[in-house]
């Protein structure tokens, strides 16, 4: 049940919020957990019923595990705490990747004129990416003493469960929820939960009047072929795409952000205006920022310390040893993180394109683009990334090459594609809101919007809630469904 379809809206989301409500008057805590439980694994269920059974197995595995392992010392809990990990792994693998690993595994067959492997295609559970990492994050926590284990299973259920995030993120860390999950008093009034439903429609509005109707125009462009695809409609589908993506994803996220506000819950941002980024490196601290914190802190740094106890000397082939282990780990870690979004050679070679720029970030390229000033830098950056999205949106490497060489070409050709007027007026309009962050006091203005906004304030915001409430459900109900980029990983 994706949030832009009018059985969410119209009949999902009321029902919800007024039986939550009437159990928020309840003094305790746990009607209102169980309920909100009980509506999110029917809310998977709804889209996956079958799989809803794996996800629920796994859940009660890790929470008996890391019991365990916050039980146990040495060696057994060592044990536990990999079984934990290699059980999420494991499922992942299984679900996400089998598939391509058994056709890279046929095509190695057929160069030997082998007979092809058969093979039952496995569907991929909706969501397996965001949820597996949740849990190895509670795992790594608990294991290292980060964080304490949580001792109540419905505690931890919901906090995997948690519909609103559930699907596509952000992803949450169990110390950033499990104190609300407790108690959220303090955050269950009318303010946070108008501001909520502002921050929900928000992220409806970019998502269904300005993402869908860009993917349209992007669907037509990326299907042609060499004879019907000119150099300008190329840029104007990478660009459009670039817009496409970011609207979709950062409008799920605030509708999430939304949804969880108005029942109580304040979750992570996860992305403050990115395309105003002077460098890829600072691009990665504005864009899916709690999957690149994830990245950090449980990928890129251990790697690096691991990896710095084998480097003894100050530098290797005159490189400062430091810029080396820097390299070093962020290819790994970006490759994982391009094969993480998807199971295909285009994510593998979108994770290394963006390791290549942060790996060149580090040795010179931050210090250059200080020296051009901040709009070149910005100029730049804006175009190495919607090289990389053409890149993460071709089918295949050979369409990707194809794509990018016929930008560089500046070739023309006849085609069927109409660039209507409101196809402009949209990309004109995804541009502004894309960039207007790019003014400081913007980007300040906005965040207190979401933050503490004063009474007046909340009143105009829901009023224009009301009304892009309003023009989305029309054109939900005009246009139909159209699923969430980020629901393919």
């Amino acid at each position: 049940m994706i949030f832009s379809t009018s059985i969410f809206l119209l009949y999902f989301l009321p029902a919800f919020l007024i039986i939550y409500y009437l159990l928020a008057l309840i003094p305790r805590s746990w009607p209102k957990n169980t309920f909100l439980l009980l509506v999110s694994i029917g809310y998977y269920a709804w889209g996956a019923p079958l799989f809803v059974f794996v996800i629920i197995g796994s859940v009660l595995a890790d929470f008996f595990l890391m019991k365990g392992v916050a039980q146990s010392e040495g060696g057994r809990r060592k044990t536990l705490f990999w079984i934990s990990v290699i059980l999420n792994l494991g499922l992942l693998l299984y679900f996400k990747y089998m598939n391509f690993f058994v056709d890279q595994f046929n095509e190695v067959l057929a160069c030997f004129g082998g007979t092809p492997a058969e093979w039952t295609k496995i569907a991929l559970p909706i969501g397996i990416s965001f949820i597996t990492f949740q849990k190895l994050s509670y795992a790594f926590d608990v294991y290292k003493g980060r964080h304490p284990v949580v001792t109540r299973l419905q505690d931890y259920a919901l906090y995997i469960f948690m519909f609103p995030q559930l699907l596509s993120g952000p992803i949450v860390r169990v110390g950033q929820i499990v104190d609300q999950i407790r108690d959220r008093k303090d955050q269950e009034n009318a303010n946070e939960r108008l501001i909520g439903f502002y921050r929900f429609v928000i992220g409806l509005a970019k998502k269904v009047l300005i993402a869908d109707v860009l993917g349209i125009t992007v669907s037509e462009i990326f299907s042609l072929n060499s004879l019907e695809l000119s150099s300008g409609l190329a840029w104007i589908g990478a660009i459009a795409y670039t817009f496409q993506i970011y609207f979709d994803f950062s409008g799920y996220t605030d509708m999430a952000i939304g949804l969880a506000k108005m029942a109580g819950f304040r979750l992570p941002e996860n992305f403050v205006f990115p395309y105003v980024s002077t460098s890829i490196t600072e691009f990665w601290k504005r864009w899916h920022m709690t999957l690149s914190f994830w990245l950090r802190d449980y990928l890129f740094l251990p790697i690096a310390y691991a990896t710095s106890r084998q480097w003894k000397k100050e530098r290797y082939l005159g490189i400062r040893t430091d810029k080396l282990l820097y390299s070093y780990a962020a290819f790994i870690t970006f490759v994982i993180c391009g094969f993480w979004h998807g199971a295909a050679w285009t994510f593998v070679f979108w994770g290394a394109y963006m390791a290549f720029f942060l790996i060149i970030d580090r040795l010179f390229l931050v210090k250059w683009m200080k020296r051009a000033g901040r709009i070149p830098a910005i100029a730049f950056t804006f175009l190495v990334l919607v090289i990389g999205w053409v890149i993460f949106r071709a089918e295949s490497m050979d369409y990707a090459w194809f794509y990018i060489r016929r930008m560089f070409l500046f070739m023309e050709t006849p085609n069927d594609v109409w660039l209507n007027a409101k196809f402009w007026t949209v990309l004109v309009m995804a541009i502004f809101f894309s960039f207007w962050g790019g003014w400081k006091r913007i980007e300040k203005w906005s965040g207190k919007l979401y933050d503490a906004p004063g009474n007046t304030a909340v009143i105009v915001m829901t009023l224009v809630a009301i009304l892009l409430f309003v023009l989305s459900e029309a054109t939900i109900t005009a246009s139909g469904f159209s699923p969430f980029i980020y629901f393919r990983f």
